[in-house]
């Protein structure tokens, strides 16, 4: 499909953005081996999602897709406990889910029963050997082809406890981990070099687990699990996904016209560094009716306009915006003088090459961007202009790309618009309510 968007004046209006597929991802994972009903209100409805609600099918939980679990107390997910998912009669298929695919070799590798992941193409590409080493010295047995999926995980009569220093920070590694802990012999801690987003640290804790952090004034972390007996049921709201949130984000800050209220946007600091970034560069950024759910922190975001200044990043900051650096690329191209991403070396093995895929893309429209092994620089602003993009089967590269496209002069054409559907099904739909 292929979507034409021109230039506009102003995004208003109030929006909620799709749910957190982060936290929906990891919510129906944890309510399967839960002892008892989860209840999860507005989970994000998506391919990724679907993919793990597909894959628990396969394990005996009695859930096909959100659609037909919704009903207006949310959805319900009929945890087996810890030892209660049955073994799979064929392969489970994570689609292009990344998380669901690392996460679930977490949580099976310390089963009594032999499973398969596999996905699609765009994610056997995707490296899994940052999760099934560790998991290996865990005592877990899996077998790839040459670090890659599909991955066979072979029954394994326990797990031993772990002490593990990860050599680049992963949220989704972590996580892989600490579900693997659930079936340890003893404690597992896992090392972090920056802060990642902990939503499953906040989630176990909310069932019952021991689980504890410790940081540290660099931002590194120690997170440590007691494998517990049991995990108590769910019941919980999901925020709206920030990084759905942060295209509407970035435009609104693009058009000054814009006057546009994000509504429940979850906040967890975390996943906050785009936020924490745009600041800097000079973007009034309000946070209205902060509150938590079940320990996630959620607010609304009202965002207003200004001159943009130039900065650089790396580390810590870029480890919390990870998943928002194409964005905050789109959002670069406008400031005055260099900005400068470091330590992103991530972007490089995600859905798509996010470094060469964003120089190639936003240069067709005119930007100054050059790539480099860790990131890129981007001289600004440079006005940019209307042309014919590639979303590169990349819901993130997609949608960043719209945002451009509206701040661009003259059509835009991005082929391969469909792609925005992995997290965000209804993207095309909320641009055209609050395009003004």
């Amino acid at each position: 499909m292929d979507k034409t968007l021109s230039r506009i004046r102003a995004l208003q209006g109030v929006l909620r953005v799709p749910s957190d597929r982060s936290i929906t991802v990891r919510a129906t994972l944890l309510g399967a081996v839960a002892d008892g009903v989860s209840r999860v209100r507005e989970p994000l409805d998506s391919d990724d999602t679907n993919a793990a609600l597909d894959c628990l099918a396969g394990l005996g939980i009695a859930v096909a897709n959100l659609s037909s679990m919704c009903d207006p107390l949310g959805l319900r997910i009929p945890g087996l406990g810890l030892r209660g998912l049955r073994a799979p009669r064929e392969t489970l298929h994570c689609g292009s889910s990344g998380a669901t695919m690392r996460l679930l070799a977490g949580l099976l590798s310390g089963q009594h029963f032999d499973s398969t992941l596999d996905g699609s193409e765009q994610l056997r590409r995707r490296p899994m050997r940052r999760v099934t080493d560790p998991l290996a010295v865990m005592g877990a047995h899996i077998d790839s082809i040459d670090g890659k999926a599909p991955l066979a995980i072979h029954a394994a009569s326990s797990l031993h406890a772990l002490d593990y220093v990860m050599p680049v920070a992963s949220a989704q590694v972590k996580s892989s981990i600490l579900l693997a802990g659930l079936y340890a012999d003893g404690p597992v801690t896992v090392h972090e070099p920056a802060p990642t987003r902990d939503h499953t640290e906040i989630m176990l804790r909310a069932m019952g687990a021991d689980i504890r952090t410790e940081r540290n004034a660099d931002g590194s972390a120690a997170v440590t699990l007691t494998p517990p007996t049991r995990l108590r049921p769910l019941d919980m709201l999901v925020p709206a996904d920030i990084s759905s949130a942060a295209f509407f984000l970035v435009a609104a800050a693009l058009l000054p016209e814009s006057k546009l209220t994000l509504v429940e946007v979850g906040v967890n600091e975390t996943r906050t560094g785009l936020l924490d970034a745009m600041r800097q560069m000079g973007v009034q950024i309000e946070q209205r009716n902060t509150r938590t759910e079940a320990g996630e922190p959620i607010a609304d975001l009202v965002v207003h306009s200004g001159e943009l200044h130039a900065i650089e990043i790396g580390g810590a900051l870029v480890a919390r915006m990870i998943d928002e650096l194409p964005i905050f690329a789109v959002l670069a191209t406008q400031a005055h003088g260099r900005t400068v991403v470091r330590d992103a070396q991530e972007l490089r093995v995600k859905e798509s090459n996010r470094v060469e895929g964003l120089v190639a893309q936003l240069r067709a429209m005119g930007a100054q961007i050059e790539a480099t092994m860790d990131g890129f620089v981007i001289n600004g602003p440079t006005p940019l202009l209307g042309a014919t993009v590639d979303g590169l089967g990349d819901h993130r590269m997609a949608m960043s790309l719209a945002v451009a496209a509206l701040a661009a002069q003259g059509d835009t054409c991005i082929t391969g618009a469909e792609c925005v559907s992995k997290t965000y099904p209804e993207f095309w739909r909320d641009l055209d309510r609050v395009m003004f």
